[in-house]
C-alpha cells in the first residue's frame, strides 16, 4: 500500500493499520483507488487490491463502495477540522491571526495530502446525493471554525453581530471553491499562495456581514 493518507491519521484508523485491521486497510485502499481512477471509475476490486485483502473481506465490512468512500471521507474531514482547531488554539495573536492560522492549516493539509484533496474537492461530487450531504456537513464544520475565530472580534466591538449561519456557509463554500479550482487545474502546490488573499477576503466578509443588521439596517 502507498504511504498512509490523511484518513490514516484518524484515531479510529491509525491504531489499526500496523496490525493490519481489515476495515482500516480498506478505508485506505478506497482513498487510493479513488485518487488513482476517480470515484466513478474506481471499483471495489481496486480498493481491495490496494488494501491487499479479499473481495469477501470488503463485503464483510462494507455494504458498498459508496459506504466505504463516505466513511473514509468523514474520517478525513474529522482529521482536517481537528488540525485547524489545534492551530487556532495554539495561535496567541488576535482573532485575525487565529483566522489566518486556521486557513494556513487548511491549505497546508490539503497541499500535503493530494489524495484526500481530490476526494474532498472533486470526487465527492461524483459520489451521489449522500456524498453531497456529507460535503454540505463538512462545509458547515468549516463555517463553525470561522465562527469560533470571529467570537473574539465580537468581544472587542459590541456593535458587531455574529454573521448568520448562511453567511458563514457562503464564506466556507467560497474558500473551498477557490481551492477546488486550483486542484482541478493541477495546481495543488500553489495553495499556500492563496493565504494572504483568503485572509483579507475572510476578514472583510466577516466584518462586513457582522456590521449589517439582518432586519435591513446597519
Amino acid at each position: 500500500m502507498a504511504e498512509p493518507s490523511l484518513v490514516a491519521s484518524h484515531p479510529q484508523v491509525e491504531p489499526h493499520l500496523g496490525a493490519g485491521a481489515q476495515r482500516a486497510r480498506l478505508l485506505e485502499g478506497m482513498v487510493q483507488a479513488v485518487a488513482d481512477k476517480g470515484y466513478a471509475e474506481a471499483t471495489v476490486a481496486d480498493a481491495v487490491r490496494a488494501a491487499r485483502v479479499s473481495r469477501g473481506t470488503f463485503y464483510a465490512q462494507f455494504a458498498s463502495k459508496e459506504e466505504c468512500f463516505l466513511e473514509a471521507y468523514r474520517h478525513g474531514i474529522d482529521v482536517m477540522v481537528e488540525r485547524i482547531r489545534a492551530a487556532v488554539r495554539a495561535e496567541q495573536g488576535d482573532w485575525v491571526a487565529r483566522l489566518r492560522a486556521g486557513l494556513r492549516t487548511y491549505l497546508g493539509t490539503l497541499a500535503g495530502e493530494p489524495r484526500f484533496a481530490r476526494a474532498h474537492l472533486l470526487e465527492v461530487h461524483a459520489a451521489g446525493p449522500r456524498a453531497g450531504a456529507e460535503r454540505d456537513a463538512a462545509i458547515r464544520r468549516f463555517a463553525d471554525r470561522y465562527r469560533s475565530s470571529f467570537r473574539a472580534a465580537l468581544a472587542d466591538d459590541p456593535t458587531l453581530r455574529m454573521p448568520s449561519d448562511d453567511a458563514l456557509f457562503i464564506l466556507a463554500a467560497g474558500v473551498d471553491q477557490l481551492v477546488c479550482a486550483r486542484v482541478r487545474a493541477g495546481e495543488l502546490h500553489t495553495l499556500a499562495d492563496l493565504l494572504d488573499q483568503l485572509t483579507i477576503t475572510a476578514v472583510a466578509f466577516l466584518e462586513g456581514a457582522a456590521a449589517v443588521d439582518p432586519e435591513g439596517g446597519s
